[in-house]
């Protein structure tokens, strides 16, 4: 019988760096928190891919079969959709050159839920149906809190808005809310009474859309700050959020999530030493990381990230303090008592991201591992574009 030679597997002392590690016990961790809160209301969790862009980490969601999902591209719900998706809202303001590319989702067999907030959106709908294409379902646009787009709930468009729709035979499905200021908390302090009124706005905007004769069978809230401190969701019939699989500084700095609990980081290898400033060159940069610096305005600067050893462990107060384009510049944080550790050339780190999606946007693949361990157990793509 001839011999079987068994390859070994590749560990992060072996993969080339920088790299993007994900650990799927902490994923599956962070994915049972939030169903576990959410059921204890009552409510549907609708999970925004926009972080993840990958099938394998959705299954980690949907282990029994796909389930109701929310996408940020169109490039997104295509690829989720190849993959056997096939209940898709696509909750970015839709602008009408990207209308028969979700006719065309439609088509395939897709139910796509689409998001707008003014008459000339559901007016370039109208033209749409009128030509043939085949037409989604419509979600209007609230605005809670100012942070981004929609309507007020009292603002005269809103009954405009679903008028032109149901001119048109067109599905109002209901209204979306998102509690982008929920990001400008800090430790926890707020958040539950952010999610109160992101509840409260979304819930106010749909008994108005009924009042005057629409059905509004969804009524869909979501940010991953206020998915976890949400107390009660009457009234809500879906939760959207995104990042609470991997997690991230800014996350941890907003008061969501424990570090132990991101799930996402970078590997790198020292390339060199500037002692005499207190410095480790390695060669993840922010081509690597990305420029966002989301903590920047936190009472804790991460800089361009957190640095832990190859196991995933922090060094005391260490982070990519700059970055240029192919490097990082790791020190002790200002103002720290901290020593610079003996990290000598070739050495490995990880760095924790500011931003979880922001940071995967850079990288082609994740390099799955288990908590505490080397061995790479899986290569997972990941999509990207619009």
């Amino acid at each position: 019988m001839a011999e079987v030679l068994l390859m070994p597997r590749d560990t992060l002392d072996t993969i080339a760096t920088p790299a993007l590690v994900l650990d799927l016990a902490r994923v599956d961790r962070n994915v049972a928190r939030l169903r576990a809160h959410l059921a204890g209301l009552g409510v549907a969790l609708r999970p925004h891919l926009k972080t993840a862009k990958s099938v394998d980490v959705a299954r980690r969601l949907f282990p029994e079969g796909w389930g109701p999902i929310t996408v940020s591209t169109l490039a997104e719900a295509e690829y989720f959709a190849a993959a056997g998706a096939t209940d898709i809202t696509y909750a970015v303001g839709l602008s009408p050159d990207k209308i028969a590319r979700v006719g065309a989702l439609i088509a395939g067999g897709v139910d796509m839920t689409v998001l707008i907030d003014s008459v000339a959106q559901a007016d370039a709908l109208g033209h749409a149906a009128r030509d043939g294409v085949a037409l989604p379902g419509v979600l209007i646009e609230i605005d809670c809190d100012g942070h981004r787009g929609g309507l007020l709930p009292d603002d005269p468009a809103l009954i405009a808005i679903a008028d032109r729709l149901r001119a048109a035979g067109i599905a109002l499905r209901g209204v979306l809310v998102h509690a982008g200021e929920s990001y400008a908390c800090r430790g926890g302090v707020g958040l539950p009474e952010a999610a109160e009124q992101e509840r409260a706005v979304a819930v106010t905007a749909a008994q108005r859309l009924r009042d005057h004769g629409f059905p509004v069978p969804v009524v869909s809230v979501g940010s991953t700050p206020t998915a976890h401190f949400a107390r009660a969701l009457d009234g809500v019939s879906e939760v959207r959020a995104g990042v609470f699989m991997f997690f991230d500084l800014v996350m941890h700095g907003i008061g969501v999530c424990a570090v132990d609990d991101i799930a996402l980081s970078v590997l790198a290898t020292v390339i060199g030493h500037r002692l005499d400033k207190g410095w480790i060159l390695v060669d993840a940069g922010w081509m690597a990381m990305s420029r966002d610096r989301g903590t920047q305005r936190h009472p804790v600067d991460q800089g361009y990230g957190l640095v832990c050893d190859v196991d995933g462990v922090p060094y005391p107060d260490l982070i990519v303090a700059d970055a240029s384009q192919e490097h990082g510049i790791v020190a002790v944080r200002p103002g720290s008592g901290a020593a610079l550790p003996d990290l000598p050339v070739g050495a490995r780190v990880r760095i924790l991201p500011n931003h979880a999606c922001a940071t995967g946007g850079q990288h082609e693949a994740y390099r799955v591992v288990g908590s505490g361990a080397r061995e790479v157990i899986a290569t997972w793509p990941r999509m990207r574009g619009w």
